[in-house]
């Protein structure tokens, strides 16, 4: 008789504090893709630098500023630096809190940098 051993499935466990609200966050989302923001107020942390002769150690909060879609129409998080003004962006989870996704997203259109009465004169 042979038996076969199996290997146990590897449990992704690895946590980390959110920069803006101290949620302590799985570096995994609920479908099991890499995240590396705040599902619930999205900001993260700016661990990688990818502006040339930047500050690699800058280690600064990364603000969530906007939505942005792609073409194949993933929604990603555009994130602004607080300390050195880098901008990233990251693809949206699944978990992620719809309602602050919603928020951002509209905030252009709520907002616009021009008054709307312009529209009433065209």
């Amino acid at each position: 008789m042979s038996s076969t051993s199996s290997t146990p499935p590897v449990l992704k466990t690895s946590t980390f504090a959110c920069a803006w609200c101290g949620l302590t966050v799985s570096t995994y989302a609920a479908d099991g893709t890499r995240r590396n923001h705040c599902p619930s107020c999205l900001h993260s942390q700016h661990v990688l630098d990818h502006v040339e002769g930047g500050p690699s150690d800058c280690l600064g909060r990364m603000s969530p500023i906007a939505i942005a879609v792609l073409r194949t129409g993933d929604w990603t998080v555009v994130h602004r630096c607080v300390r050195c003004d880098e901008l990233t962006s990251t693809p949206v989870c699944t978990d992620d809190n719809q309602l602050v996704l919603m928020r951002m997203a509209v905030r252009p259109l709520a907002q616009p940098p021009f008054p709307l009465e312009a529209f009433g004169t065209l």
